[in-house]
């Protein structure tokens, strides 16, 4: 049988492919070489283009657009995540890339959305806007409407999180607090053409949800807003402004996001390049080549991450009882998004606490191994993009005093992991597809 360091290995290969997959400069430019009438009709158009984009894989999709278009780019603005940027010796010309907050907005982040807007006060007709999309796109392009402040929006999301809202719920009342989300990016880029180029981070890719669909029509409502508040009991705790902004939109006092069959829409072309799928899928490849029968099970994985911890746990059990059609060596993929429901004050991310989970699960299965990380190589407010979990994880903690019960109880994953220099380190991959997680029996 493998050693525990071959197996990492393995780990480490299919890694690296599945990000190198949805690397979002090579999606980009894909995306172009495919659509070749396309950049020639904007090339050869009178009109100015603009580059406009938000999201931790912005810099690289923007680096991509400008080896396309070079000097004919009138200007732009990126905003991405504090790290996410690009050195003096990768700078692309006529586009800025802005830094700014994630996954909480800062003043970097209206400073961002601001520059953003002013570049599209003078758009004409002939005009082309080139809108980058990825994750984290919904924090980091943050313009609030009425009177809600930046701090109003930073309590509301994290208040959000802590309750375990899901990634589209939050985007539903962010959407109503924002004077450029849900649609309302694309108003204000009337009436230019508006082609927006998409990274996926969204459980089945809805457009609407990512990144809270800045150029999207909002198939969301003031009224389901409100009812998350009161789903989650949050009436009494939320910002004064938000809840007056939300309940004038329940009276109609202010006007509900763009829909579907408002005009501004026909000028405004929506493309997925890149998406969860396609690492996963990217990942099945590698376990194969790596010598493992390898399958894709889903890249709807939601819920809880320790109760989904426990499935990972479940399905490795399975393949090495050979419950499962693949004959081992074999590796199960999944894809998705889970969530955390904060209950302590510990350090960690979704994946990092699915991990742990599936350690405690696995605990004594031999010859398994669960994998779970995100794309983005940041899992929670860490600098970990997971964690690796085998049979042997919680023999090890013990030795060293780690009680792993503990530490999933203050959802202290980080720490737990670190002890054992189990943490997936990969650094700011600048892409973000979602999470993944490899099932893996030998």
């Amino acid at each position: 049988m493998p050693t525990q360091s071959d197996r990492r290995q393995v780990a480490w290969q299919i890694i690296r492919a599945a990000l190198k997959a949805v690397d979002p400069a090579l999606a980009a430019k894909s995306y172009f070489k495919a659509n070749a009438k396309f950049i020639e009709r904007i090339k050869n158009t009178s009109g100015r283009i603009f580059v406009i984009g938000a999201g931790k894989a912005g810099a690289p999709m923007a680096r991509a657009v400008a080896e396309i278009f070079g000097n004919k780019i009138t200007a732009g603005r990126v905003v991405v995540k504090y790290g996410h940027g690009l050195s003096a010796t990768e700078a692309v010309p006529n586009i800025q890339i802005l830094e700014a907050g994630h996954p909480i907005p800062d003043e970097a982040s209206l400073d961002a959305a601001r520059e953003i807007v002013c570049l599209l006060r003078d758009v004409g007709e002939e005009d082309t806007v080139l809108c980058l999309i990825s994750g984290g796109g919904s924090a980091l392009l943050t313009l609030p409407a009425d009177d809600v402040t930046l701090s109003d929006l930073q309590t509301t999301t994290q208040s959000l999180l802590r309750a375990g809202a899901s990634i589209d719920q939050i985007n539903t009342i962010r959407k109503h607090l924002s004077a450029v989300k849900g649609g309302r990016l694309a108003e204000l880029a009337t009436p230019a053409h508006v082609h927006t180029l998409i990274l996926s981070d969204v459980v089945g890719d809805p457009l609407s949800v990512i990144a809270s669909g800045p150029t999207v029509p909002d198939p969301t409502t003031f009224a389901e807003a409100w009812d998350l508040v009161e789903r989650y009991q949050l009436q009494n705790s939320l910002p004064a402004a938000v809840i007056r902004r939300l309940k004038a939109g329940l009276a109609a006092e202010v006007p509900d996001t763009p829909t579907s069959d408002n005009p501004i829409f026909e000028r405004v072309y929506n493309v997925i390049i890149g998406s969860n799928r396609i690492a996963a899928q990217a990942a099945v490849e590698a376990a194969q080549t790596a010598g493992m029968q390898a399958q894709l099970l889903t890249t709807y994985i939601e819920g809880e991450a320790r109760e989904v911890g426990k499935v990972l746990a479940g399905l490795a059990k399975g393949l090495l009882r050979d419950e499962a059609p693949l004959k081992r060596p074999a590796c199960l993929v999944l894809g998705g998004e889970t969530t955390v429901t904060l209950k302590g004050q510990g350090q960690g991310g979704r994946n990092q606490e699915m991990a742990l989970a599936a350690a405690i699960a696995l605990q004594g299965w031999v010859d398994t191994q669960v994998v779970c990380l995100g794309t983005d190589g940041n899992d929670g407010p860490t600098d970990a993009a997971g964690a690796f979990a085998d049979g042997s994880t919680i023999v090890r903690a013990t030795k060293l005093g780690l009680d792993a019960f503990d530490y999933l109880k203050r959802n202290d994953a980080y720490n737990f992991f670190a002890g054992l220099d189990d943490l997936i380190i990969t650094g700011p991959t600048q892409t973000n597809v979602n999470d993944l997680a490899l099932v893996m029996a030998w």
